[in-house]
């Protein structure tokens, strides 16, 4: 009973290293972020969602919702925000559609590789149309405000950077749905690598 415990223990002891560790590596690859042309200045691509999809099929999804949280934290706390924190408010809001979804269907489909890349796929589908909503309903109107700007304003000074976008739905057409698909797609292809490999090395200590 007492070697149970020991174990049990232990395991969460590695469990609580392997999150913290993973949302480090979040925390910094979230500061080293760069613009994409012809997107808003406050549309930034960077990886921090990598140790997130590592953390979530490696130990669940309460591991990975801890590294999105930490990760927000440590980019306040070490750069602060370049978006008057509605960056960092429309993350937060994702996490769950991020996390949950993406566990229920990994877990559903069996667990497996293909499994992962299925459940990112879809994933893919379900955060981009969830920017959407957030983009034209919370984050946009926020982001006015605390620029002290009406939105027609805001989706003007968008429309010196892509000509092409002339209101809200243009916005979310030309801006916030390729957006998120880049940066999630590319976000999501390194995870799923990177999880492939670890799953693999893992096999492989254990028949060894």
């Amino acid at each position: 009973m007492n070697a149970k415990k020991t174990e049990h223990a232990g395991w969460s002891i590695q469990k609580l290293i392997y999150t913290a560790m993973l949302a480090a590596v979040a925390g910094v690859l979230m500061s080293l972020e760069f613009s994409v042309p012809m997107m808003p200045p406050f549309y930034k691509i960077d990886f921090s969602d990598v140790p997130t999809v590592v953390a979530v099929f490696m130990m669940g999804p309460v591991a990975g919702a801890c590294v999105e949280v930490i990760k927000i934290l440590i980019k306040l706390i070490t750069v602060g925000t370049n978006s008057m924190y509605v960056g960092e408010l429309a993350n937060l809001i994702g996490v769950i559609l991020f996390v949950g979804p993406l566990w229920i269907l990994y877990k559903k489909l069996g667990s497996t590789r293909k499994a992962a890349a299925t459940a990112l796929t879809v994933s893919v589908a379900v955060r981009t149309a969830f920017a959407c909503f957030t983009n034209a309903c919370i984050t946009l109107p926020l982001y006015a405000a605390a620029m002290s700007l009406p939105l027609d304003e805001v989706i003007r000074m968008v429309a010196a950077v892509n000509p092409a976008i002339q209101d809200l739905n243009g916005f979310i057409i030309l801006a916030t749905i390729p957006f998120n698909i880049i940066k999630i797609g590319l976000n999501y292809v390194v995870g799923q690598l990177l999880y492939s490999r670890l799953l693999a090395a893992h096999v492989v200590t254990r028949t060894v």
